[in-house]
């Protein structure tokens, strides 16, 4: 345990470089372990201990000092000060706590930082309803390397349901492409296929339609299953690569 640390601020950007004018590749999440490769003045490049996504962080806001009880099930769950008001801060889905103390609405993660119950669950929690998942991000905005309630990217959506359910899948469009089995050769589309275009994916949750974080549309959106194909292959000259399936 001597180089694992878990993040303990609310989220914050990985960078491709350690400077925030660098590309944003991805997020961190609160109570999300890693280990510190290197330190450069108020920078630290770290590597995920859940998908090995090494970049760049500022130097703040962590410990090795923690053992998750629990986890956000919610779009996100609103923090709130020892006199229970709402404050302006939130805690993301699948953000990991340590419950410190609870009472009958409440449970306390931090020296005067709680959360309402009903929006977390045990740390072993298996959620096998994908659809509720990504669904929770309905109408959020698109934004490349998020993975949050703030913004989030195609690729981040789906990964973000096997991080919750603790199962290992790759972070970036490319890995997952390379990971999922599955084929191309498929003319009808079922609920659970998971539909990879170079550098894109979405889910299907019926026979006709998808989900998914779509740059064009800049949010997260349910669209047509063949036009969303016919549209990308025409306006980006992509065709699908390969069809997968949703596992849980």
């Amino acid at each position: 345990m001597k180089n694992n640390f878990f993040f303990k601020n609310k989220l914050t950007n990985i960078y491709e470089r350690s400077s925030k004018k660098s590309p944003i590749s991805s997020q961190i999440l609160y109570g999300e372990k890693f280990k510190v490769l290197s330190k450069n003045k108020s920078w630290l490049r770290i590597k995920t201990s859940y998908d090995n996504y090494i970049g760049y962080i500022k130097d703040e806001n962590y410990t090795n000092d923690c053992n998750p009880t629990h986890k956000i099930f919610n779009l996100k769950a609103n923090i709130f000060n020892k006199q229970k008001h709402k404050t302006k801060y939130s805690l993301p889905f699948a953000s990991k706590i340590s419950i410190i103390q609870k009472d009958k609405k409440f449970v306390e993660f931090e020296k005067n930082k709680w959360v309402i119950k009903k929006d977390i669950r045990r740390i072993d929690h298996v959620e096998q309803n994908y659809l509720r998942v990504l669904k929770l991000f309905l109408g959020t905005k698109y934004v490349w390397g998020g993975k949050t309630y703030k913004g989030i990217d195609c690729s981040a959506i789906l990964q973000l349901f096997y991080y919750y359910n603790n199962k290992f899948y790759p972070r970036d469009t490319r890995n997952q492409l390379k990971y999922s089995k599955g084929n191309i050769k498929i003319n009808k589309f079922k609920k659970g296929d998971v539909i990879f275009w170079k550098g894109h994916v979405a889910i299907c949750i019926n026979a006709k339609e998808l989900i998914h974080a779509y740059g064009p549309k800049k949010k997260v959106l349910i669209m047509s299953i063949t036009k969303t194909i016919d549209r990308i292959e025409r306006t980006a000259k992509l065709i699908v690569k390969k069809v997968s399936s949703i596992k849980y």
